[in-house]
């Protein structure tokens, strides 16, 4: 297996540039720029083992290199190589280390979260369950569906958004369209969170879908 390492860096020009030295002719190193592509913008370091043998390498000095049929950023990847007519998949393990959102402390399921009860720690995301969620601001003000021990990773799995509407709740309906703006009332009947769809039924008995803002008004535009 061959290891490559890079890091990505913040220059004064404001551009992320790769630190390691890239050779056109070195499938490596266009194996590293691909992933380098992939994670621009971020602090993360990476560290690339091609774990198909090099006997299996095709050999041109362009190879167009794509990750056929997956989104996964990290872990175990597979890469379609294409050398003209020659393809061959490249299986490489990428291993970054980040920052990721862990439990602070005990903390009940219901409970909504704030910056007391979690914080970040730095590690292998790789091998992090599934969507761990690696910003405060993506935990923060979110529900928590499951209780949590001190130092737990927190993955979307675990969380909700908070709702601003739930079922059976009085709601107030604005309707806009070109040159109008209609107010009106209604039940909500389901739960939703800021931007999500919203069913209302009206006085009048007629069932009208919407968005829901921040505040839990339902806006419908016509």
């Amino acid at each position: 297996m061959k290891t490559i390492h890079y890091y990505l860096c913040l220059v004064p020009s404001c551009f992320f540039i790769l630190c390691a030295p890239i050779n056109a002719n070195d499938l490596p190193a266009q194996i590293n720029q691909f992933f380098a592509s992939r994670f621009q913008g971020s602090t993360n370091t990476v560290n690339v083992v091609i774990k198909s043998p090099e006997s299996q390498w095709p050999q041109c000095e362009a190879p167009q290199i794509t990750q056929p049929g997956n989104t996964r950023a990290w872990g175990n990847v597979s890469l379609s190589v294409r050398c003209e007519q020659q393809r061959r998949f490249i299986q490489t393990e990428v291993q970054v280390t980040g920052n990721y959102v862990t439990s602070s402390r005990p903390i009940n399921r219901g409970t909504t979260l704030t910056e007391k009860d979690i914080s970040l720690t730095k590690g292998r995301l790789d091998l992090l369950p599934l969507r761990p969620i690696l910003t405060l601001q993506g935990a923060q003000g979110a529900v928590l569906l499951r209780d949590l021990t001190p130092g737990q990773v927190i993955t979307s799995a675990m969380i909700r958004r908070a709702w601003v509407v739930k079922a059976g709740q009085p709601v107030q309906i604005i309707a806009q369209g070109d040159g109008f703006t209609i107010n009106g009332e209604g039940k909500a009947m389901n739960n939703a969170a800021a931007g999500q769809a919203v069913r209302v039924r009206t006085a009048n008995g007629q069932i009208i879908s919407g968005i829901t803002n921040e505040d839990g008004i339902i806006l419908i535009s016509q």
